[in-house]
Protein backbone atom coordinates (compact mmCIF):
# COMPACT_ATOMS: atom_id res chain seq x y z
CA UNK A 1 0.00 0.00 0.00
CA UNK A 2 1.49 3.31 -1.09
CA UNK A 3 1.32 5.96 1.59
CA UNK A 4 2.88 8.83 -0.33
CA UNK A 5 3.02 10.22 -3.83
CA UNK A 6 5.51 12.67 -5.24
CA UNK A 7 6.66 14.09 -8.51
CA UNK A 8 9.00 16.35 -10.37
CA UNK A 9 7.96 18.47 -13.34
CA UNK A 10 10.62 19.68 -15.79
CA UNK A 11 10.96 21.93 -18.81
CA UNK A 12 13.37 19.52 -20.56
CA UNK A 13 12.48 16.10 -21.94
CA UNK A 14 16.10 14.91 -22.01
CA UNK A 15 16.66 16.01 -18.41
CA UNK A 16 13.35 14.33 -17.52
CA UNK A 17 14.71 10.90 -18.41
CA UNK A 18 17.87 11.56 -16.39
CA UNK A 19 15.87 12.79 -13.40
CA UNK A 20 13.49 9.82 -13.52
CA UNK A 21 16.42 7.38 -13.54
CA UNK A 22 18.01 9.18 -10.58
CA UNK A 23 14.70 9.16 -8.67
CA UNK A 24 14.33 5.40 -9.16
CA UNK A 25 17.94 4.72 -8.12
CA UNK A 26 17.72 6.89 -5.00
CA UNK A 27 15.14 4.88 -3.07
CA UNK A 28 12.60 2.10 -3.29
CA UNK A 29 9.67 3.77 -5.07
CA UNK A 30 7.14 2.67 -7.65
CA UNK A 31 7.14 4.62 -10.90
CA UNK A 32 3.55 5.71 -11.57
CA UNK A 33 4.17 7.88 -14.60
CA UNK A 34 7.14 9.25 -16.54
CA UNK A 35 6.39 10.97 -19.83
CA UNK A 36 6.42 14.07 -21.89
CA UNK A 37 3.53 16.42 -21.32
CA UNK A 38 2.36 19.53 -23.10
CA UNK A 39 3.86 22.01 -23.86
CA UNK A 40 7.22 20.26 -24.18
CA UNK A 41 7.55 19.45 -20.48
CA UNK A 42 8.24 16.16 -18.69
CA UNK A 43 6.78 14.73 -15.48
CA UNK A 44 7.85 11.85 -13.25
CA UNK A 45 5.49 10.59 -10.54
CA UNK A 46 6.45 8.03 -7.90
CA UNK A 47 4.73 6.35 -4.96
CA UNK A 48 5.84 4.45 -1.88
CA UNK A 49 6.68 5.04 1.74
CA UNK A 50 6.95 8.68 2.77
CA UNK A 51 10.71 8.62 3.42
CA UNK A 52 11.45 6.90 0.10
CA UNK A 53 9.23 9.23 -1.91
CA UNK A 54 10.70 12.27 -0.17
CA UNK A 55 14.28 11.16 -0.88
CA UNK A 56 13.42 10.33 -4.49
CA UNK A 57 11.72 13.68 -5.16
CA UNK A 58 14.46 15.67 -3.41
CA UNK A 59 17.09 14.00 -5.61
CA UNK A 60 14.96 14.55 -8.71
CA UNK A 61 14.47 18.25 -7.94
CA UNK A 62 18.20 18.65 -7.22
CA UNK A 63 19.19 16.84 -10.41
CA UNK A 64 16.74 18.84 -12.53
CA UNK A 65 18.79 21.99 -12.16
CA UNK A 66 17.51 24.88 -14.30
CA UNK A 67 14.95 22.56 -15.96
CA UNK A 68 13.03 22.30 -12.65
CA UNK A 69 9.44 23.57 -12.94
CA UNK A 70 7.78 22.19 -9.81
CA UNK A 71 7.82 19.25 -7.41
CA UNK A 72 5.72 17.89 -4.57
CA UNK A 73 5.43 15.15 -1.95
CA UNK A 74 2.10 14.26 -0.36
CA UNK A 75 2.43 11.98 2.69
CA UNK A 76 -0.65 9.93 3.54
CA UNK A 77 -2.16 10.60 0.14
CA UNK A 78 -5.93 10.12 -0.21
CA UNK A 79 -6.57 6.62 -1.63
CA UNK A 80 -8.77 7.98 -4.47
CA UNK A 81 -5.75 9.73 -6.03
CA UNK A 82 -4.33 6.54 -7.58
CA UNK A 83 -7.45 5.32 -9.42
CA UNK A 84 -8.24 8.90 -10.50
CA UNK A 85 -4.78 9.18 -12.07
CA UNK A 86 -5.64 6.16 -14.21
CA UNK A 87 -9.10 7.51 -15.07
CA UNK A 88 -10.93 4.50 -13.68
CA UNK A 89 -14.35 6.12 -13.54
CA UNK A 90 -16.52 4.30 -11.02
CA UNK A 91 -19.29 6.83 -10.58
CA UNK A 92 -22.20 6.57 -13.00
CA UNK A 93 -24.40 9.25 -11.47
CA UNK A 94 -23.31 12.81 -10.88
CA UNK A 95 -24.94 14.33 -7.81
CA UNK A 96 -22.95 17.49 -8.34
CA UNK A 97 -19.69 18.06 -10.17
CA UNK A 98 -16.51 19.73 -8.95
CA UNK A 99 -13.70 20.72 -11.29
CA UNK A 100 -10.34 22.25 -10.37
CA UNK A 101 -7.97 23.32 -13.15
CA UNK A 102 -4.32 24.29 -12.68
CA UNK A 103 -1.30 25.36 -14.69
CA UNK A 104 0.86 22.42 -13.53
CA UNK A 105 0.60 18.70 -12.85
CA UNK A 106 2.19 19.04 -9.41
CA UNK A 107 -0.22 21.72 -8.21
CA UNK A 108 -3.19 19.73 -9.52
CA UNK A 109 -2.31 16.55 -7.64
CA UNK A 110 -1.84 18.60 -4.46
CA UNK A 111 -5.22 20.29 -5.06
CA UNK A 112 -6.95 16.96 -5.74
CA UNK A 113 -5.58 15.45 -2.55
CA UNK A 114 -6.65 18.50 -0.50
CA UNK A 115 -10.14 18.43 -2.05
CA UNK A 116 -10.61 14.69 -1.42
CA UNK A 117 -9.51 15.06 2.21
CA UNK A 118 -11.68 18.14 2.85
CA UNK A 119 -15.10 16.64 2.17
CA UNK A 120 -16.93 13.46 1.33
CA UNK A 121 -16.43 13.49 -2.44
CA UNK A 122 -15.47 10.80 -4.92
CA UNK A 123 -12.69 11.63 -7.36
CA UNK A 124 -13.61 10.75 -10.93
CA UNK A 125 -10.48 11.56 -12.91
CA UNK A 126 -7.20 13.44 -12.78
CA UNK A 127 -6.27 14.50 -16.30
CA UNK A 128 -2.64 15.51 -16.72
CA UNK A 129 -1.40 18.00 -19.28
CA UNK A 130 -1.87 16.03 -22.52
CA UNK A 131 -3.82 18.03 -25.09
CA UNK A 132 -4.34 20.65 -22.38
CA UNK A 133 -1.48 23.03 -23.10
CA UNK A 134 0.36 21.84 -20.00
CA UNK A 135 -2.59 22.39 -17.67
CA UNK A 136 -4.27 19.68 -15.61
CA UNK A 137 -7.67 19.18 -14.01
CA UNK A 138 -9.50 16.95 -11.56
CA UNK A 139 -13.20 16.08 -11.53
CA UNK A 140 -15.17 14.77 -8.56
CA UNK A 141 -18.74 14.23 -7.43
CA UNK A 142 -20.76 14.17 -4.22
CA UNK A 143 -23.46 16.14 -2.45
CA UNK A 144 -23.56 19.82 -3.36
CA UNK A 145 -22.22 21.12 -0.02
CA UNK A 146 -19.39 18.59 -0.03
CA UNK A 147 -18.40 19.43 -3.61
CA UNK A 148 -18.48 23.16 -2.86
CA UNK A 149 -16.23 22.62 0.17
CA UNK A 150 -13.83 20.40 -1.78
CA UNK A 151 -13.63 22.93 -4.63
CA UNK A 152 -12.88 25.75 -2.19
CA UNK A 153 -10.16 23.81 -0.34
CA UNK A 154 -8.58 22.34 -3.48
CA UNK A 155 -8.57 25.72 -5.23
CA UNK A 156 -6.90 27.30 -2.21
CA UNK A 157 -4.17 24.63 -2.28
CA UNK A 158 -3.39 25.38 -5.95
CA UNK A 159 -3.74 29.10 -5.33
CA UNK A 160 -0.96 29.06 -2.72
CA UNK A 161 1.51 28.33 -5.54
CA UNK A 162 -0.19 30.81 -7.86
CA UNK A 163 -1.09 28.01 -10.27
CA UNK A 164 -4.89 27.90 -10.08
CA UNK A 165 -6.57 28.39 -13.46
CA UNK A 166 -10.19 28.01 -12.35
CA UNK A 167 -12.47 25.96 -10.12
CA UNK A 168 -16.22 25.39 -10.29
CA UNK A 169 -18.95 23.46 -8.50
CA UNK A 170 -21.96 22.49 -10.63
CA UNK A 171 -25.08 21.37 -8.73
CA UNK A 172 -27.22 18.79 -10.53
CA UNK A 173 -25.16 18.66 -13.73
CA UNK A 174 -26.80 17.41 -16.89
CA UNK A 175 -26.10 13.67 -17.49
CA UNK A 176 -24.54 14.49 -20.88
CA UNK A 177 -21.51 15.86 -19.03
CA UNK A 178 -20.66 12.36 -17.83
CA UNK A 179 -20.29 11.20 -21.46
CA UNK A 180 -17.78 13.97 -22.11
CA UNK A 181 -15.67 12.97 -19.11
CA UNK A 182 -15.20 9.32 -20.07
Amino acid sequence: MNKAIGGVELSSLARGFDVTDAMLKTSKVELLLARSICPGKYVALVAGDVADVTASVEEGARRAGPAHVDNFVIPNVHPDIFPALYGSLSETELQSLGIIETFSVSSLIEAADAAAKAASVKLIEIRLAMALGGKAFVTFTGEVAAVETAVKVGAAAAGRKGLLTDAVAIPQPRPELLREMI
